[in-house]
């Protein structure tokens, strides 16, 4: 009896066509979602948004940003005002760098189907504004997204994650006419998340699932009974999945469990505290079983070690000399510590020694998309120096202090 009756209450939710892109969802209730399923990198997105807002009037939109990537694109002005110190700082960096490498991909596709990554969706929230329209940011922050893949990541799958993030960004590979055409149907953003799903089945559910989720319960929630949103168009059969399962009851609205990052577990914490004990307690059990000479001269051949992995790797970034004796000075001593990290001591002290210039904020959007722009721009260049130094003191302590402690 209560399949006959949840069946019933499902089909109260109505689905129609109206094009390839444009379906119209009438819920139970007899609120109307009008939803626009545009491509990220096509100039029709945009006049199809606008045409079907004109013929719609709605009265609230939806719109699949978050209020910090509304806020990138819509003021220019944030990027002049960044302290990118300040960023690395407060543990920030690896935040940063994504969103530069998320916004880089984007770019890429922008020019070669020539139009310009995420226009149809600023559109929508600008036409709200000159109408006077209530509009929503339906969409979780995308760093969050990448934070909680990265949470449930193993170590193997954060170096698989990170280096699909990077082949993605730097990738210079021609797309061909019929990819191209493919490409111009499809949600950019989306399309990054799907290829790290794929590397990455455990974090499926947090790149797809829980996104799709997320955007379902903020349209749903929308006030209004006439509303239009405007989605990659990726989301869009997942949407209306989960719209039928929230206009059901069977799934809830609330998504206070998917706007958070859940604390690390009991495992991280240890790991955090491995390095330093087992340094620490190979140099005191030699000390006492061979000698504290020979206890002295491990942990000095490992502080060796780190420093000089980490100087090396600073010059290799192109930082300024004094930020390569900050780096060999401070990497044995941030490696014993659970919450520091040595490049934070880099990448702050480089972008004081080589302050950004007006240039650098012009050129940002293109030096992001090539190595030689990050070395170049000094708005990107202490992210660089943060990320290779930090590189240098792992393998340190790694690679080359096994093999030199083997000597001894």
């Amino acid at each position: 009896m209560y399949e006959l009756v949840q069946k019933d209450y499902i089909a109260a939710m109505k689905t129609e066509e109206l094009s390839e892109t444009v379906q119209k969802i009438t819920l139970s209730d007899g609120r109307v979602i009008t939803l626009v399923g545009t491509a990220h990198v096509s100039e029709k997105s945009v006049e199809e948004v606008r045409n079907t807002i004109d013929t719609v009037n709605p009265d609230h939109i939806c719109i699949e940003l978050d209020e910090g990537r509304w806020n990138s694109k819509t003021k220019e002005s944030s990027w002049k005002t960044m302290d990118i110190g300040q960023v690395i700082k407060d543990g920030k960096a690896f935040l940063l760098i994504v969103n530069m490498i998320l916004a880089s991909f984007q770019r890429r596709m922008g020019n070669m189907t020539g139009s310009a990554p995420g226009t149809e969706i600023l559109s929508a929230g600008e036409i709200a504004q000159e109408r006077g329209i209530p509009f929503t940011f339906a969409d979780r922050d995308i760093s969050l997204t990448l934070r909680r893949a990265w949470r449930k990541s193993s170590l193997w799958n954060k170096a698989k994650l990170l280096a699909t993030l990077l082949s993605a960004a730097f990738d210079n590979e021609e797309i061909t006419p019929e990819a191209l055409e493919e490409l111009k149907k499809t949600d950019v953003i989306q399309s990054m998340m799907d290829e790290l799903a794929k590397e990455l089945p455990s974090v499926k559910e947090v790149l797809i699932d829980e996104r799709n989720q997320y955007l379902a319960s903020k349209i749903f929630s929308a006030p209004g009974r006439n509303i239009v949103a405007v989605v990659g168009a990726g989301h869009s059969a997942g949407l209306i999945k989960d719209l039928e399962r929230l206009d059901a009851g069977e799934l809830s609205a609330d998504v206070t469990e998917l706007d958070y990052l859940p604390p690390g577990g009991k495992a991280g914490k240890v790991l955090q505290w491995i390095i330093p004990i087992a340094i620490l307690g190979l140099v005191v059990y030699l000390g006492i079983a061979q000698g504290w000479d020979k206890g002295l001269t491990l942990f000095l051949v490992w502080a060796g070690c780190n420093a000089g992995a980490t100087f090396i790797f600073s010059v290799l970034a192109g930082a300024h000399p004094i930020t390569w004796l900050v780096g060999a000075i401070t990497a044995p001593i941030a490696a014993l510590s659970p919450v520091l990290g040595v490049g934070i001591f880099t990448g702050v002290c480089e972008s004081r020694l080589r302050k950004p210039r007006v240039i650098d904020t012009e050129t940002l959007n293109d030096d992001s998309g090539s190595v030689k722009g990050w070395y170049r721009n000094r708005l990107l260049h202490p992210l660089l120096v943060f990320m290779l130094s930090s590189l240098g003191s792992v393998i340190g302590t790694f690679v080359l202090f096994p093999i030199f402690a083997n000597l001894i």
